[in-house]
């Protein structure tokens, strides 16, 4: 029964969405847009009804997850509709969002679920954005601020992801690290990165290491989402152990479903005895071997990481809205400041 409840349960946020999208809808949009609602809707139910039947007390999160995802179709598929978008910047503020759900990804690594204030609202975040965080620890004069790039999809409805890893003397990294699901954490944003647009760029490289690769991972699934978008990807992703790699299984997936178009190539600073990859640190002749040519029409070599990363490769950012003097293996290779950009 808890089950049912819970499914159905899932399913009456989107009856309201479907009502208030019916509502606004223009006059000449109101029969056919109202009519892919009504489809969206009842087919989530009734796949909520089957997950419940077939697969028992399961069935809710299963439920919800077909429900939200319908309610997302139902939003894009009515010409001039937009979702409600939980950030909207400017003047907002910040807002509070109450952590829903933490899973460990590694020893040192969680992911965080966030509920949005309403379930029927996206994040509001454009391709490539982020969001600042904040919290203020108990014994401090100032609140510790700290952006993270999410990597749920920026449609997705009633909540938002982030990877966190946590470092040695992080005081935000550690502050999430001991929240536990009913805590809440201070949000804004989103603060705008690098506007991306289908087929901006006919190749682009994305040079990695950590957690660096959030904002990569967003740029991805912007590219690979999007059936109009052709771009070429390299990813070079450099981190400490195998176990380090994050997204690994996602990344895995892209490769595997666009081989033409997506590679990546991982490199660990202490690689097991049997890696196939590369070992030791991103160097100048791996990325000469597999970046596109600097040469090469429109194209853009995107970089995240830690400092020791970026001051070998790049060069770091002086400022958030300052890139800095580029340095480094990048180039030393050839490349111009206008075909980098540093996140």
């Amino acid at each position: 029964m808890f089950a049912a409840r819970s499914a159905f349960r899932a399913a009456a946020p989107v009856r309201q969405q479907f009502r208030r999208y019916a509502a606004d809808a223009k006059p000449s949009e109101s029969k056919g847009g109202n009519a892919v609602l009504y489809a969206a809707a009842a087919g989530a139910l009734g796949l909520a009804g089957y997950y419940f039947i077939s697969s028992g007390a399961p069935a809710a999160k299963k439920a919800e997850a077909v429900v939200k995802d319908a309610a997302s179709a139902a939003a894009a598929a009515v010409p001039g509709l937009e979702a409600k978008k939980a950030f909207t910047g400017g003047e907002q503020g910040f807002l509070s969002l109450k952590l829903e759900e933490v899973e460990t990804v590694n020893h040192n690594t969680k992911r965080f679920r966030f509920k949005l204030p309403e379930e029927d609202q996206v994040s509001g975040l454009s391709v490539a954005s982020a969001l600042l965080t904040k919290f203020k620890p108990a014994d401090a004069e100032k609140p510790v601020l700290r952006p993270y790039t999410p990597i749920s999809d920026e449609d997705a409805t009633g909540y938002l992801d982030l990877i966190v890893k946590k470092y040695e003397n992080g005081p935000m990294s550690t502050h999430m690290h001991d929240m536990v699901p009913g805590q809440r954490l201070d949000f804004k944003g989103p603060l705008p990165k690098y506007a991306w647009s289908t087929n901006k760029h006919e190749h682009i490289g994305l040079v990695a290491g950590g957690t660096g690769i959030t904002p990569m991972f967003q740029l991805l699934r912007a590219i690979f989402n999007n059936p109009n978008d052709k771009t070429k990807v390299t990813l070079v992703f450099g981190n400490v152990t195998e176990e380090d790699i994050l997204l690994r299984n996602e990344l895995a997936e892209l490769e595997n479903t666009y081989p033409q178009r997506f590679r990546a190539f991982y490199v660990l600073d202490k690689p097991p005895k049997d890696w196939p990859g590369t070992g030791g640190f991103i160097t100048k002749e791996l990325l000469k071997t597999v970046l596109p040519e600097p040469k090469t029409d429109n194209i853009k070599v995107f970089i995240c990481g830690p400092p020791g990363l970026m001051n070998a490769v790049s060069g770091n950012k002086k400022s958030p809205r300052d890139q800095g003097e580029l340095t480094g293996i990048l180039k030393e290779l050839g490349y111009t400041p206008e075909q980098v950009y540093k996140f």
